[in-house]
């Protein structure tokens, strides 16, 4: 087998995985689109499938060469997660329920988020993850460039060369896969989707192999196990201290791996999915496991004293002639390489963007946001944290090549694996400290994470690169200064002890103690103490935001802008996904419109799901730049935490009562405003109705005694009878308006339904309005029109709204170069229209009154008309099954018009009787 066949079957896989990456991705965006969950997609079966993230070429091949030399000591690999899922599966839920109630997009998200929101833990951590990951993702770029030299024969292969065109394919898929949008809940199913398969690959492939070896080339299990007694050798000598360490080491990696905390909480969609994975995960582990030490004994036996242990998967069927077993063992490995590589890259790029990125664009903003007095002015935070993350999953996966290349491989893949393990054993402190102790501070775990990584980096990490590369060989040798107390592998003076456990024990060690002095010496802050709240009682209530007094935003919150955060959240959401949660929201309160009260509960909600996408500390740190509320006193937060909880549930109740008297209150002020403001505007509507209706009467009485008159002139008798009909038809149309309110009001409208193509329409409401100021060049942008949208409604209706909404930007819009935008969407039968121009827009204070029919918000002299306009497209959406509305935040004037497809009888029964359910 060469070279030849090899790589395009590389290429064929890779290809397979992009189709079933892209079918997952489509059909999830399908399901939201008609607002249902992809359950199929996020089932306990796919969940579990994620997980088996944890193998990967270091299970997969290296298992194997750890097998070979240490014997059954490879077990510890797979036992630490086992006993993890089984015996600590409370922990496990807890991190998800968290993760969950947080919105966290990481672990390191989820710590900062712990300690106050605090961003510097989570640049100590996401610098961490990133130096730990590193040696990683080099061994799965050296393991494929292992497994395609153990094929190249004589063939000249540069495994460096290799290793750099892999990472590059692996980001680019990374990148298409892992940063396609922005998701509050950070997910992508497309890629999850392409790792369980992967997991059936990599599962079938070593089972086939071992299936093989047992049954093909032994003569069964007792067989086997005879050639395994045989082959007992002095290194496989159980070391039990050793053995505790490595188990101890595997489980906490489980957890604090990035890639694992990726799959196990940020991409699970239901808790209830850890009982299927308690189980069914280990069993997963002990099917990997269960041929690797008879693979490991025939690669022994069959194969030359200096072939690679590492690589037997690969190389025993190949030097045997089972080239077919060969190739299935080769994307095996592939899939077990490429899926670490790939979760692993996103967790880190997401923690990357969110904790360093995004914070120093943040700051870099602040200023001239103070400067222009727009609190909101955050630029284009989607495209940002998009771009952000699409660069740091290159610098990531060029970091993993870079330190294979310097570094120059490792003949033993798990060594390289367990460097990464003790690295991020270092945040295990501060996880579980945070959520079970209320004292623990930002200051103690930034403390003991950063001792704990020191020592990691000094007598381990830097060393894995050999003596004479970033550290000298006198320094391994005799320590810095020729203190020899002070040397990576004999710490403290303690020799005689494996380097790996050695670093285990001193940086963890010495990582809790610090964080436990400095936290007991320490105060936590206010949001710290809310924090814990919500950490710790978990368990205790069903949502973390109901735990009463743990509001991170006051109540006198009043002159927040709500109009400030809908432009910030569509800069990060985008403006659909924004419009609609502030559209809920707004309904929740009671009100209309789209724009909600700034409650604290609101903002909590808001920072919350802003979390989601950009997590937890720069949520905070950019919702306080709007808001610039002020937290909770530190005497407040100490009676939370000293609470029961049934104090706790009364208190929630009390809340409860006291803000629907607090809405409801809200609403009768709000109501009563409008009252006095329609009050108000009525008088001035019959006032300008009878100028309105004045003024054409007298001209036509003027001119009517004129043409009595005997001695008028041919000449003039024509063109007074012309100002008389046009005078008639200006009173007419008036009264039209009138009449025609009344009727739509009172639902005794007679509908023409009628079959017609949105974008006709559209067009022909266009050549309609251009009579409006025709002279004044308006531009006009379409979207979402390049198919056709078949309509089934009174067409002129319709029509006549669209034409108002044209007809009054072309008023009114105060654009030096006036631009209408028309978008266009159409999901689950209804369709939605955006008209929107550049121009001012219109204030505040009149949004609310624009529909009104008594309305005056211009000079009707110099607008023309009497101002019913927008009041009869409201009760024609009404009759048409839909709604206008305006939408604000959005640059200039911007109408909403949501209608059904198909007029129904019942669309059109609902529309005319809002408060049935």
């Amino acid at each position: 087998m060469t070279l030849n066949i090899l790589i395009p079957a590389a290429v064929g896989y890779v290809v397979f995985l992009f189709v079933i990456a892209s079918m997952a991705e489509r059909r999830a965006e399908r399901l939201r689109r008609d607002g249902r969950s992809p359950r199929l997609l996020r089932s306990p079966l796919v969940y579990t499938l994620s997980l088996s993230v944890y193998c990967t070429a270091w299970t997969f091949y290296g298992a194997v060469g750890y097998a070979a030399r240490s014997g059954l000591e490879f077990i510890t690999i797979y036992l630490g997660p086992t006993l993890v899922f089984i015996g600590w599966w409370w922990l496990l839920r807890k991190l998800v329920r968290i993760g969950k109630a947080q919105r966290v997009t990481s672990i390191a998200d989820l710590i900062s988020a712990r300690y106050g929101k605090s961003n510097a833990i989570g640049v100590i951590v996401t610098l961490l993850a990133v130096a730990a990951t590193t040696p990683y993702i080099a061994l799965q770029l050296q393991s494929i460039a292992l497994s395609f030299g153990a094929f190249a024969d004589d063939e000249v292969l540069a495994p460096r060369q290799l290793a750099m065109w892999v990472a590059a394919g692996l980001a680019v898929f990374t990148i298409l896969f892992g940063t396609r949008n922005l998701d509050s809940n950070e997910q992508h199913h497309g890629v999850v989707t392409a790792i369980a398969v992967e997991a059936v690959v990599k599962l079938v492939a070593l089972l086939a192999v071992g299936i093989w070896v047992v049954w093909g080339l032994g003569d069964g299990l007792g067989d086997v196990m005879v050639r395994i007694a045989e082959a007992d050798r002095l290194a496989w000598n159980v070391q039990p201290a050793r053995w505790m360490g490595l188990t101890f080491l595997a489980g906490v990696a489980v957890i604090t791996l990035p890639r694992m905390f990726q799959v196990m909480v940020v991409e699970t969609t239901d808790e209830r999915h850890l009982s299927t994975a308690s189980w069914a995960f280990p069993l997963y582990l002990m099917a990997m496991s269960l041929f690797v030490l008879p693979i490991a004994v025939a690669g022994m036996q069959y194969l030359p004293a200096d072939a690679n242990p590492d690589l037997y998967v690969l190389t025993l069927p190949h030097a045997l002639g089972q080239n077919g077993l060969a190739m299935l063992a080769f994307l095996g490995g592939f899939s077990a390489a490429t899926s670490m590589v790939i979760i692993a890259a996103i967790a880190l790029a997401t923690m990357v963007s969110n904790h360093i990125v995004v914070p120093i664009w943040l700051a870099q903003r602040r200023q001239a946001a103070e400067a222009s007095g727009d609190a909101s002015n955050v630029g284009d935070m989607r495209g940002l944290v998009l771009n952000a993350r699409r660069l740091s999953i290159g610098l990531i996966l060029g970091l993993g090549y870079l330190y294979f290349a310097v570094s120059g491989g490792s003949r033993a893949l798990a060594s390289i694996g367990l460097i990464a393990f003790v690295g991020m054993a270092q945040l295990l402190p501060a996880l579980v400290g945070g959520l079970y102790w209320r004292g623990a501070s930002r200051y103690g775990a930034g403390a003991g994470l950063v001792v704990g990584a020191l020592i990691w980096l000094y007598t381990l990490f830097l060393p894995s690169f050999g003596a004479g590369v970033l550290l000298s060989a006198e320094l391994m040798e005799h320590g810095p200064f020729g203190i020899t107390w002070l040397r990576p592998h004999a710490l403290f003076g303690v020799v005689g002890v494996d380097p790996l456990l050695h670093t285990m024990f001193f940086s963890i060690s010495l990582n809790t103690l610090i964080f436990t002095i400095i936290s007991l010496l320490s105060f936590p802050s206010p949001v710290e103490r809310v924090q814990s709240a919500q950490f710790i009682f978990a368990f205790d209530l069903a949502r973390a935001e109901d735990i009463p007094g743990t509001r991170r935003w006051s109540q006198d919150m009043a002159e927040t802008d709500a109009e400030d955060l809908l432009a910030m959240s569509q800069r990060i959401f985008g403006s659909d996904e924004a419009q609609q949660l502030f559209e809920a929201e707004t309904r929740k309160q009671g009100k209309a419109g789209i724009l909600p009260d700034p409650t604290p509960e609101f903002l909590d909600f808001l920072e919350r799901e802003l979390a989601g996408s950009v997590g937890a500390a720069t949520a905070h740190a950019m919702m306080s730049q709007i808001i610039g509320g002020r937290l909770m006193s530190v005497d407040d937060l100490m009676a939370v935490a000293s609470e029961t909880a049934q104090i706790m549930e009364h208190s929630a109740q009390l809340e409860a009562k006291s803000e629907e008297l607090a809405r409801t209150a809200r609403q009768l002020r709000e109501a009563n405003e409008m009252l006095q403001k329609l009050s108000v505007q009525k008088d001035s509507f019959l006032s300008q109705i009878s100028h309105e209706l004045r003024t054409p009467m007298t001209s036509i009485r003027a001119f009517s005694e004129i043409l009595m008159d005997d001695e008028i002139l041919p000449e003039d008798t024509t063109r007074y009878a012309r100002i008389i009909q046009d005078e008639s038809i200006r009173l007419t149309r008036l009264l039209d308006d009138l009449l025609d309110l009344s009727v739509l009001e009172n639902g005794q409208v007679n509908l023409d339904i009628q079959s017609g193509d949105l974008g006709a329409l559209i067009e022909r409401a266009l050549m309609s309005s251009n009579s409006v100021r025709p002279e004044r060049s308006f531009s006009i942008q379409r979207h979402g029109l390049d198919a056709p949208i078949a309509l089934s409604t009174d067409i002129g209706r319709l029509t006549q709204v669209f034409i108002n909404i044209l007809s009054n930007a072309r008023k009114y819009c105060d654009a030096p170069e006036p631009v209408m935008r028309i978008s266009v969407r159409q999901r689950r039968g209804r369709v939605t229209v955006d008209f929107i121009d550049n121009g001012s827009g219109i204030p505040k204070k009149s949004q609310a009154l624009i529909f009104e029919k008594f309305a005056r918000l211009t000079d009707t002299h110099q607008a023309g008309g009497a101002g019913l306009g927008l009041a009869i497209c409201r009760e024609i959406m009404n009759n048409l099954g839909g709604d206008i509305s305006y939408v604000p935040g959005q640059g200039g004037a911007a109408f909403r018009v949501v209608f059904p497809a198909r007029l129904t009888p019942i669309a059109r029964a609902e529309s005319l009787n809002p408060s049935d359910p």
